[in-house]
């Protein structure tokens, strides 16, 4: 769900950029808004990798009480360990 936030975020700041009739187009300006965008799906980005280590990291490190498995996911392993705790 991120990534499919983080493209239409990245689109929608390119979109804005190729508007002939925007005033910062004509003017060679920077779009702010356009900026803002990008800068908040890159932002998203960061959160949703670090959060991916983080649960790679405690499973990883819960391995031993046998929560993994073939179709575990690293993210289901830090829920039910969370659980645990």
């Amino acid at each position: 769900m991120n990534e499919d936030l983080i493209e239409r975020l990245k689109k929608r700041a390119e979109i804005r950029r190729q508007i002939s009739t925007r005033k910062s187009v004509q003017e060679g300006q920077p779009d702010r808004i356009a900026d803002l965008l990008d800068e908040a799906a890159k932002a998203l980005r960061e959160c949703t990798n670090i959060e991916r280590t983080r649960c790679a990291n405690i499973a990883y490190n819960y391995q031993p009480l046998g929560l993994e498995g073939p179709e575990t996911t690293a993210y289901e392993i830090a829920l039910e360990i969370q659980c645990i705790l």
